[in-house]
């Protein structure tokens, strides 16, 4: 899997789609939101009031999507310091992949190059 994501990466741009901050929201752990609420200036707790809400698993997520990070131009305006969901998705080049699996078929609903990924993996093993 980690070939197939590095060959599909250095083909796809992910600013030509951005489909990922679009249209899903990233879990942030605790250390995100620690270190983005840093960036911005804020108390943890007032990062959390005015972008996360807890979801149903009791995981902070955005209060809404797009993300209010995104740019018109799909540039992520704290790409560096983004959060770990983020830096990692979508999640293709993990070594433990079969242990995620069904999250990268969820992926490949929403990002062209993990639907890209796990169509050449299928060709692969045919």
């Amino acid at each position: 899997m980690v070939e197939l994501h590095e060959d599909e990466f250095s083909r796809t741009d992910c600013l030509n789609c951005a489909n990922c901050c679009k249209t899903t929201g990233p879990l942030f752990t605790q250390k995100d939101i620690e270190r983005i609420s840093k960036h911005f200036r804020m108390k943890p707790g007032e990062f959390i009031d005015t972008y996360l809400r807890l979801d149903e698993e009791n995981d902070f997520v955005l209060q809404q999507v797009p993300c209010p990070f995104l740019g018109s131009d799909n540039y992520c305006s704290i790409y560096e310091k983004r959060p770990k969901a983020c830096r990692e998705y979508p999640h293709t080049d993990r070594k433990d992949f079969h242990k995620i699996s069904s999250i990268t078929i969820r992926n490949t609903a929403v990002c062209p190059a993990a639907y890209n990924i796990v169509e050449e993996m299928k060709r692969r093993l045919k």
